[in-house]
């Protein structure tokens, strides 16, 4: 009877398995699977050109026209593709109307000494010239009311998109016809911050048909930095 030689050379491998008298028939069979590692070659990781990529894709290699000659700011082809008619509206505007302010920063109110006022102050360090409630608007205005108000006063609505404004559009009673025209100004950038689209989506499906910017795919101050490359003519 062929004597097992695992106690003393052991069975670390599949060659050493297989070339055990005892157990070599038994072992080459369950090891034998894995001849196929030793010629894998696992593919090289995309570039990712120094920054993260969109939806987890590891892109950013774009650089859409109204970008600065010697920008560190970096796109996925989906944000210049989403945001390439907003700049067409910005360029459109800055002609016909200089002296509308460069962004209307819609937010819940919740969200006014957060978030909403994180990018507020992001945006004025650029230069950026903000409609913000905090500074502009009386209280007990109704938020689609707001948000037409800043629209017809600046060149681009940035809507911050947080649980907090999940959970008050609902309660604001706005009707689809209303939200549809203010879609169709291409002038609405949604900027979702702590949810999803797909929560977006159960509120409200226009706004989430408008692709924008998440700050889980970058930074507060990356998704600053390309609102103000976008909003200055």
């Amino acid at each position: 009877m062929a004597k097992c030689t695992a106690p003393s050379q052991g069975h670390r491998s599949a060659a050493a398995a297989a070339n055990c008298p005892a157990c070599g028939s038994r072992y080459g069979r369950s090891y034998g699977g894995y001849s196929s590692y030793s010629s894998y070659s696992p593919s090289p990781t995309p570039s990712t050109s120094g920054s993260r990529g969109s939806g987890g894709s590891g892109r950013r290699s774009s650089k859409p026209r109204w970008s600065p000659s010697g920008s560190g700011v970096w796109y996925t082809p989906e944000q210049v593709r989403a945001l390439t008619p907003v700049r067409e509206t910005v360029e459109n505007l800055a002609v016909a109307q200089p002296d509308l302010r460069d962004v209307f920063l819609c937010h819940a109110w919740d969200d006014r000494q957060g978030s909403a006022k994180d990018l507020h102050d992001l945006l004025e360090a650029r230069g950026v010239r903000v409609w913000f409630s905090e500074k502009d608007l009386g209280l007990g205005v109704p938020l689609m009311r707001a948000i037409d108000k800043g629209l017809v006063n600046s060149r681009v609505g940035i809507v911050l998109v947080t649980p907090a404004m999940l959970r008050r559009l609902p309660t604001e009673g706005v009707a689809d016809k209303e939200l549809s025209a203010l879609l169709r100004r291409e002038r609405l950038v949604p900027v979702v911050h702590g949810t999803t689209y797909e929560e977006l989506e159960r509120v409200s499906l226009l706004l989430a048909s408008r692709a924008g910017l998440s700050t889980a795919e970058e930074s507060m101050a990356e998704v600053a930095a390309k609102i103000a490359e976008l909003v200055k003519a």
